[in-house]
């Protein structure tokens, strides 16, 4: 049987007093593979491991992939080719090196990366990853390749151990993952399952650990946050807006946001909560994916250009200080011309601080892989060239309205220059400014002197 986390005080007496590995953690894509990398390094840590930025001096390799992007699984495959030198220049040395491939191109190529990589170990999927020590334990004392793909039962966040001090006062932390809705362009459902949502409980507990030990930023992540849907106290389901309100009540909780929503799951007691929860930051990624109804209707959206705009009007009566961001894919099959100016005119109409905008790629075992009427590839790169010259008219527009704004910002690194600190503004803008290291960790007033392209730079008061 697979050693998990909560067997952990149960190894033998070799495993727990095994010498000091390192493992280093290379992360593809979303902010919640980000979390999960967190996660395994923190699941390793018992059995022995550091963390190392070196992969020369890593004992255990962990590719954490990603599978949205266009040749997702090939880019990991061509990782794999370097990671085999690696190995081999480790090898020659006398050192083992155990490699795993983890995350959703994992759960959605299986065997298959083993039987072209044979330098991999250990294939692992999205939720079964706290079972990572065990899994790697097994490789090397068993000699065998793991392919681990399982979707138990058992809430996994149940076999993680506590959260170790966070890198700086902001963090991620996962509140619901998969998703129900089953557009056609996406792989999520196949590689991440059906929605679940964490109880209230674990999720304030885990908050509170974090602020414990610094934090004081938190953004809550799901595939589909916003159908968040988990046990409160009582057993009865509580909604995202209930959720935040019970993390506004940690006193050194200063800010939430929460990341990606679907606009179905905007509820009214969520819309309500931009208005009235004072530690709900003013920024909302609303992905609305295309302008055209009948493009709707072919990804599976679920919603009409109409129903979207109405949707942002409401929640901008909510906040109207609101900074809002979007997803937008250009040529989707089918997709034509005066479709997409309905895009280009959903863009103009509502205004956005930030998008992430993208060319259709098919993904395999998708419902829009099997479509015809495929966009030639010179027209989706010409179109998404005029989308992204739009979208980055708006973002400059909506960041030069900022100069001369005095803003709250949370610092959270140091810059690149000589007492330079790198901080966030409650848009999520990243803002420089000259300032002590003793102000990390803190939230500070700054006065925006100058609008770049990507930030902002100020002084601070």
């Amino acid at each position: 049987m697979a050693i998990t986390q909560k067997d952990l005080p149960h190894l033998s007496e070799r495993e727990k007093v095994m010498p000091t590995k390192k493992v280093f953690v290379k992360t593809y894509g979303c902010q919640m593979n980000v979390y999960d990398s967190e996660r395994m390094i923190e699941a390793l840590a018992p059995v022995g491991f550091d963390e190392t930025t070196s992969i020369e001096d890593a004992d255990v390799i962990v590719l954490n992939t990603c599978h949205i992007r266009e040749k997702a699984a090939e880019k990991v495959y061509s990782e794999l080719g370097r990671i085999r030198q690696v190995k081999l220049a480790r090898q020659a040395e006398g050192k083992r090196t155990t490699i795993a491939v983890a995350g959703c191109v994992a759960q959605a190529e299986g065997q298959e990366i083993i039987d072209r990589a044979k330098v991999v170990d250990v294939v692992v999927g999205p939720q079964s990853y706290q079972q990572l020590p065990s899994l790697i334990f097994e490789a090397e004392t068993q000699g065998r390749k793991i392919v681990k793909l399982d979707f138990p039962e058992r809430d996994k966040f149940q076999d993680l151990p506590k959260r170790t001090k966070p890198r700086q006062a902001s963090a991620f932390l996962t509140v619901q993952e998969g998703c129900d809705k089953f557009c056609t362009f996406c792989v999520v459902p196949y590689t991440r399952g059906m929605e679940f949502s964490r109880s209230v409980g674990d999720i304030v507990q885990e908050a509170r650990s974090l602020v414990e030990q610094g934090v004081r930023e938190l953004t809550l992540l799901g595939q589909n946050v916003n159908a968040y849907h988990g046990e409160g106290a009582g057993g009865n389901s509580q909604s995202l807006a209930q959720l935040l309100a019970a993390l506004g009540e940690i006193d050194d909780l200063h800010r939430l946001r929460y990341t990606t929503s679907h606009p179905n799951d905007m509820s009214d007691d969520l819309i309500e909560a931009h208005r009235s929860n004072s530690k709900l930051m003013p920024y909302l990624h609303l992905p609305f994916q295309a302008g055209s109804d009948r493009i709707l209707a072919a990804m599976n959206r679920k919603h009409t250009a109409t129903a979207y705009r109405s949707l942002i009007s409401r929640i901008r009566v909510a906040r109207p200080d609101l900074a809002l961001s979007t997803d937008i894919i250009v040529g989707f099959p089918g997709e034509t011309e005066a479709e997409f100016a309905e895009t280009l005119a959903m863009v103009e109409d509502i205004g956005f601080a930030q998008a992430y905008s993208f060319k259709y790629s098919p993904r395999p075992g998708t419902p829009a892989s099997m479509l015809e009427d495929h966009v030639p590839e010179a027209v989706q790169t010409e179109r998404l060239h005029r989308l992204q010259a739009l979208l980055e008219g708006q973002q400059s527009s909506f960041n030069a309205s900022c100069v001369g704004q005095v803003m709250p910002v949370l610092f959270e690194r140091a810059g690149r220059d000589t007492g330079q600190l790198v901080g966030r503004s409650p848009y999520l803008q990243a803002v420089h400014a000259n300032a002590s290291e003793t102000l990390l960790g803190g939230i500070h007033p700054v006065e925006i002197s100058i609008a770049n392209r990507h930030s902002l730079t100020g002084v601070v008061l």
